[in-house]
């Protein structure tokens, strides 16, 4: 998950990416000091937004709200989160499409149970998109015998794989297809988008909600990490990220 911090107190920054990394443990969090920095940055890469902006509304130069109206404008659909001392532009935060309104201080509770939310909100939306994305990676796609049929299965709905009594199982977006095979000769064919955090398992790293050193959640699901490969994922998801948001930047 990619959350993006904008205050132009340090203190408050560093305060907001401290409970945040302990609700989101890897997460990838970026902090800017003042709108102008952020703006900069998305007018560069507009197609680059972090999944959660959490935004302070009163800051020197360009205010939040202006920033926010600036987002939207080069078409950040990001779940934007006003963090604020003050409540008199809730309205103005809705008009924005913010998810919520946080008044400062805010509890560690409130804090977390809005991420939370906005979490299962982007699962919501990136399975929204599944189908109306039409471009060629997502369009791939590999052929399986189950059952003695010859079934097409889009790549791009494989949320992940597992090994169980000799046969691979796909679990997809939609359903679940098993078929004997090697979980190693459908890991070469799907490329660099699957990882195999443990030996019985390979996750798209498309449906990565969150993860710790055991455990991988994943969108209607949740895979073991083997501790020695906890590493190499973290690795790999973060090229990942960074390389998703090159494509689409």
């Amino acid at each position: 998950m990619n959350i993006a911090i904008c205050d132009d107190d340090r203190k408050i920054c560093g305060y907001l990416e401290e409970k945040v990394r302990t609700i989101y443990q890897n997460a990838f969090i970026k902090s800017y000091y003042d709108a102008d920095t952020l703006w900069q940055a998305a007018k560069q890469k507009p197609k680059c937004a972090p999944d959660i902006l959490l935004l302070d509304i009163q800051m020197s130069r360009m205010d939040g709200m202006e920033l926010a109206r600036k987002l939207r404008s080069i078409g950040w659909k990001t779940i934007l989160i006003f963090i604020t001392a003050y409540a008199d532009y809730v309205f103005d935060a809705f008009d924005v499409g913010a998810f919520h309104y946080l008044v400062k201080p805010v509890s560690d509770k409130k804090l977390a149970d809005v991420l939370h939310k906005a979490a299962n909100q982007l699962v919501q939306e990136k399975h929204h998109t599944q189908d109306t994305d039409l471009d060629t990676a997502d369009a791939r796609r590999i052929a399986v015998k189950s059952g003695g049929v010859h079934t097409s299965v889009k790549v791009s709905d494989i949320v992940y794989a597992e090994v169980f009594n000799r046969k691979v199982v796909l679990h997809t977006t939609s359903e679940s297809i098993e078929y004997y095979g090697k979980l190693k000769i459908l890991e070469d064919e799907l490329g660099a988008d699957f990882y195999r955090p443990h030996r019985s398992y390979l996750v798209n790293l498309k449906y990565v909600i969150k993860y710790d050193s055991s455990v991988i959640f994943l969108q209607g699901g949740q895979v073991m990490m083997a501790k020695h490969n906890y590493a190499g994922f973290v690795k790999a998801y973060m090229t990942y990220i960074k390389r998703t948001c090159k494509e689409h930047g």
